[in-house]
């Protein structure tokens, strides 16, 4: 008729139902009709098969005009301003409320139920509400992810201000209402640099140094708080060390020990980085490089030097032989035998000079004949 309104509800779905723009009531499945000449009635269907959020925009109004009846029909999901919402659909967590949040979810095939977690000064997100959040990629949206490997530490900041350092792990804090901020510390030993220094050493000879150091962080609360870039720090610190232990030294002390310039820059530097919580494990001295003179005037001296030793060497085995022949003299004057074995041998020595040799008269015959001493 044309006086009436009709509307068919199925079971999926539910009908709000206005008269002259005015929320009047909520209608169930079914055929429904109005007398209405005059049009005044308009009947919003949803579906909540498919969605249980009500998506209209009037949900205050909703909220106010049923009043006790709401929950015949709604689950009304008011979060307070220092809680979280959890909706759990069929049982399973499938979103998140920030705090202050109010919503209406239908009543329906889809079973709503909302938990509220309140937050504390350390924002925690459970691990089982972070692996569904994780599942559902969601995690990342509403909490601030902070993962931990082996060998880190984790920094925990809210609002400024440090609430907490935790070991290897995965973590996640509500970054609602406060503002969380994460910070994953390397405990590794790590290798420094210091390469291309131009130093003066006490005697003013210009050098070059390529210095390397092993450190690690102990404290990574010190090493956060107390420096901006504790990095940077000690590398300034290894920096000034070298410069104070090469200024210290001449130039025969640093290229004759090595390993005490090593030891000074090492007691300097190593108490410096300890305040701000970094431990230095060692330091070394990998290159002293000269300029291109010095390099002739040091190779110049080293020749020098090397002649002179082997100039003491010489004259040294020269009089060693002297000596020995002087000896070997003295011997034979006191002793013919020896006279006479020394004269064969000087004779075995000519012999070997002669391919061929006849001898006439003997022993005899060969030492008057043959060879002429002299007296």
């Amino acid at each position: 008729m044309f006086w009436t309104k009709k509307v068919v509800i199925g079971d999926g779905e539910r009908g709000l139902v206005y008269r002259n723009r005015q929320f009047e009531g909520v209608i169930a499945p079914g055929v429904h009709t109005w007398f209405d000449p005059f049009g005044a009635v308009e009947v919003k269907v949803h579906n909540i098969a498919l969605r249980a959020e009500y998506l209209g925009s009037d949900e205050n109004a909703l909220i106010d005009a049923l009043g006790t009846r709401l929950a015949d029909t709604f689950v009304l999901a008011d979060i307070g301003v220092d809680e979280v919402g959890l909706v759990m659909k069929n049982g399973r967590l499938e979103e998140v409320l920030a705090p202050g949040s109010r919503r209406l979810y239908w009543k329906g095939p889809i079973a709503i139920e909302v938990r509220t977690l309140a937050l504390q000064d350390e924002p925690d997100v459970p691990t089982d509400v972070a692996t569904r959040l994780r599942q559902l990629g969601v995690l990342e949206k509403v909490a601030v992810v902070l993962p931990v490997p082996a060998e880190f530490a984790g920094l925990v900041f809210v609002d400024g201000k440090l609430v907490r350092v935790v070991g290897a792990g995965s973590y996640a804090f509500w970054n609602f209402r406060k503002n969380v901020v994460v910070q994953a510390v390397d405990l590794r030993v790590q290798s420094l640099e210091v390469s291309g220094q131009e130093l003066l050493t006490r005697d003013k000879v210009s050098l070059r140094v390529n210095l390397a150091a092993s450190v690690r962080i102990v404290d990574p609360v010190a090493a956060i708080t107390k420096v901006g870039k504790y990095a940077d720090y000690v590398y300034r610190e290894l920096q000034f060390g070298l410069r104070k232990a090469v200024s210290a030294k001449t130039l025969d002390e640093l290229l004759g020990d090595k390993a005490s310039l090593d030891a000074d820059i090492f007691g300097y530097v190593r108490g410096r980085v300890g305040e701000v919580g970094v431990e230095l494990l060692g330091v070394g001295v990998k290159d002293v490089i000269l300029p291109g003179e010095m390099k002739e005037i040091l190779n110049s001296v080293v020749q020098a030097e090397k002649s002179a030793q082997a100039n003491v060497i010489r004259r040294r085995e020269e009089a060693n032989a002297t000596r020995s022949l002087l000896n070997t003299a003295k011997l034979i004057e006191e002793s013919p035998v020896l006279m006479r074995l020394k004269e064969l041998e000087a004779l075995e020595k000519v012999t070997e000079k002669i391919d061929k040799l006849t001898v006439f008269g003997g022993l005899d015959g060969v030492m008057k004949q043959l060879v002429s001493l002299k007296q």
